[in-house]
């Protein structure tokens, strides 16, 4: 859901002027809102993201509309003693960039986002570890190969959103030698985001002309 919302905002900022011009902006960003307004309800505190609702094993034994849906659905959550630093940094990833799309519409609601997305990058960053390996139950269904893209990928919209130099640095020193394979991405999905950063980056910072403003 975290990373939907990442590439609806994406969308959204690319191409604004052309949902704009069929009558789709609106509801794009009314769609967007409905995740967001969930995630931020799932970050009660700061250190608290709940990633998971339901029972993945007897979930998948019922295709069914959620509405005609009775069985217990547990929570699941990630925090400081339980650590999931790929589901909180795609979320503060989905959060920034949110925070963007709504700048102009809603200021305080994009400033809400924008509060929640720093706070779920310092607990993902701070609190280092894989959630399918501290919460095993969910590898079956979406396994995680590494947190290092996410947190190059949250670092790089919490610089788009407020040009604060420390998350450039962020992506361009240690942390991006160490996760980034600079020249070398190879998809991008929601368990791989370095393609994706390489290229905002690539327009964003490299491609000097064109400052935050004018591409967004």
């Amino acid at each position: 859901m975290a990373f939907t919302a990442t590439v609806l905002s994406w969308a959204i900022l690319e191409y604004r002027d052309q949902m704009e011009a069929v009558n789709q902006l609106e509801p794009a960003q009314q769609a967007l809102k409905w995740i967001t307004d969930f995630l931020l309800n799932a970050h009660p505190s700061q250190n608290v993201l709940y990633i998971q609702v339901g029972d993945p094993v007897t979930n998948h034994k019922c295709w069914d509309r959620p509405e005609n849906m009775t069985e217990k659905r547990p929570l699941t959550q990630v925090n400081s003693s339980v650590p999931g630093t790929e589901v909180a940094a795609e979320t503060a990833a989905a959060m920034a960039s949110a925070s963007l799309v709504f700048k102009t519409a809603d200021s305080t609601y994009s400033s809400t986002l924008l509060t929640h997305a720093k706070q779920l990058f310092t607990f993902a960053d701070n609190n280092r570890g894989s959630y399918s390996e501290k919460i095993p139950e969910v590898a079956t269904y979406y396994n995680s190969t590494g947190y290092g893209d996410e947190l190059l990928w949250a670092a790089s919209w919490l610089y788009h959103v407020t040009a604060d130099q420390s998350y450039l640095e962020y992506v361009t020193g240690e942390n991006g030698k160490e996760f980034a394979q600079w020249g070398s991405p190879t998809w991008f999905s929601w368990d791989n985001k370095l393609a994706g950063t390489q290229r905002a980056l690539n327009v964003g910072v490299i491609g000097i002309e064109i400052t935050r403003e004018e591409h967004f």
